[in-house]
């Protein structure tokens, strides 16, 4: 009996991955929606994108290029010098909702991974509001 695939398998490996933080970097640069989200980045992207390229790879169960690099990822420490809250989660997730959207990502896969984002961007909130 085969073991289950990762959701990293499942979207394609690391070409797929990189595809989604690039969409996901592009969108958050390109839509007003996003602009608060953007905000809270430095101007030139590039840094971020392979962070979250990184950390995303492990987190979906593929090679953990972010704690080799890292160690651990401590995402809420990590995150504390920036005011995040309800807007700034939800324009997270939406602007990923997108990018998944816009990838060759089945529904049950999409629907599993905002499931699993939701959780992981509402305990990344450090205000209320």
């Amino acid at each position: 009996m085969s073991e289950p695939q990762s959701a990293f398998e499942l979207l394609g490996g690391e070409p797929a991955v990189r595809d989604l933080v690039d969409r996901f970097y592009d969108l958050m640069a390109l839509e007003a929606r996003y602009a608060g989200l953007r905000a809270l980045h430095p101007d030139d992207l590039d840094g971020s994108r392979d962070k979250l390229f990184w950390f995303l790879c492990g987190w979906l169960g593929g090679p953990d290029h972010y704690i080799e690099r890292f160690g651990h990822p401590r995402l809420r420490a990590r995150h504390l010098p920036f005011s995040i809250g309800i807007a700034e989660r939800d324009q997270w997730l939406q602007c990923m909702q997108q990018a998944l959207s816009e990838q060759a990502v089945s529904d049950a896969l999409r629907e599993r991974l905002a499931e699993s984002f939701h959780g992981t961007a509402d305990w990344m909130r450090n205000r209320s509001g």
